[in-house]
């Protein structure tokens, strides 16, 4: 054990140095607190937005270092995002979800469907997006929007905008 401890302290730091960060490079997510928790709900979509938040959950924008992480209770969540059309047996699951959270919450639909119901649009089986149960949510739109899209969105959320406050239903 002494002999593996004496060459590590031998050897020393092997690690490269991190990149220096781009001049353009979004700053860090400034949210109450400093971070945002998020609770997914799928509500019936074709899983092209999930891939989308697997990817923005990846290295490459590792949404953790601005403070935003995706949590498996809606108690412990600030935001409720929403993906797809929103069928009828998931209006009550997500109203629950929106009742459990702690005020203030905030929601936003990523995806076509979850704006506006995308091509499911009109068909009985679906409720045509977020906008009947909270109306006010913010929108991310697209089929399906970029992680990037999505990210910047989240990110938008804790900045103060006069013009849009974040629904506090």
């Amino acid at each position: 054990m002494v002999r593996i401890l004496l060459k590590i302290l031998k050897t020393g730091l092997l690690t490269e140095p991190p990149p220096p960060l781009s001049p353009d490079a979004p700053g860090p997510f400034l949210a109450v607190g400093g971070s945002l928790a998020i609770r997914h709900v799928d509500a019936g979509s074709c899983n092209a937005c999930e891939l989308e938040l697997h990817a923005l959950n990846g290295s490459y924008y590792a949404p953790e270092r601005d403070g935003l992480r995706f949590v498996a209770s809606p108690r412990h969540a600030d935001l409720l995002l929403v993906t797809g059309p929103v069928t009828r047996p998931m209006e009550q699951a997500l109203r629950d979800t929106h009742e459990a959270m702690a005020s203030p919450k905030t929601v936003l639909a990523v995806g076509d469907c979850a704006c506006h119901g995308g091509v499911f649009r009109g068909n009985p089986a679906v409720h045509n997006g977020v906008d009947g149960l909270f109306p006010g949510a913010r929108k991310v739109p697209g089929c399906p929007p970029s992680p990037s899209a999505i990210l910047q969105a989240l990110r938008g959320l804790s900045r103060s905008d006069p013009a849009k406050p974040p629904s506090r239903a």
